[in-house]
């Protein structure tokens, strides 16, 4: 098995452009024979919340088209994130979109202050997938900072959890030491995606990176870098290697 998780630098509002770099990116992923790629929270639309709603993307949006071409013509599952529109209501969302062209949709459960005069969450878009008999669960940023998230998905008995997320410089010792808690306590591999760069107007702390089910960080990325930090099973053995952009 392996997997990638996409370190990125959105372009704030610019769709067209940040879709481009998905591309490029999940064109890498496939030479080096990933079978899922993960992006940072809001990755399509870069994180936003006061213009989230004229950025939003619906279930059927045929922006995602050339998306879910890329996931079938090379076996590969894409993890992206957007401000998701369900019927009236908006959510901090990703799509999982397999190679069968089917699309999932992940909204996050627990919002960051702030968020919640922008967005809804639910519990109801909490969709799993399996690879190679591993279960596969989503969380988004703030999802982490709340205990019962990882506690919720060890209880549906994820082998593996990943997570998406906008962590500032300030923020990633916390997501590091919550992440690494989660996969020693649950005995779960965690693989989180952050950005690098700025997003709405503040730094990301980029450090993507994969803890095994003992809480034994394998791998990660620094915090300027664009690439894939990809992370490969073999016999239950967990490398990593990093592949620039």
């Amino acid at each position: 098995m392996i997997l990638a998780a996409a370190q990125t630098k959105p372009t704030r509002g610019n769709i067209e452009a940040n879709l481009l770099d998905h591309y490029r990116l999940i064109e890498l992923a496939v030479q080096n024979k990933a079978q899922l790629i993960v992006f940072p929270e809001l990755s399509i639309s870069g994180y936003e919340r006061e213009d989230a709603q004229k950025l939003a993307f619906s279930k059927d949006d045929s922006r995602l088209n050339h998306l879910r071409k890329l996931a079938v013509e090379n076996n590969i599952i894409i993890v992206a994130g957007a401000p998701i529109q369900i019927g009236n209501q908006l959510f901090i969302g990703e799509f999982v979109i397999s190679a069968d062209n089917s699309i999932s949709i992940y909204t996050k459960q627990f919002l960051h202050e702030g968020e919640d005069e922008f967005f809804e969450s639910s519990f109801n878009y909490n969709p799993m997938i399996t690879i190679e008999n591993k279960k596969i669960s989503f969380a988004i940023c703030a999802d982490i900072d709340n205990p019962l998230h990882a506690e919720n998905a060890c209880e549906r008995e994820t082998d593996i959890y990943i997570a998406s997320i906008f962590f500032s410089p300030n923020g990633i010792p916390n997501a590091y030491r919550d992440l690494q808690s989660y996969a020693q306590k649950h005995k779960m591999n965690v693989l989180m995606a952050n950005f690098s760069g700025e997003s709405w107007g503040y730094p990301s702390a980029g450090q993507s990176a994969f803890w095994n089910n003992k809480g034994e960080l394998v791998g990660q990325m620094n915090d300027l870098d664009c690439g894939l930090l990809l992370i490969e099973n073999k016999n239950d053995d967990w490398t990593s290697r990093v592949v620039m952009h």
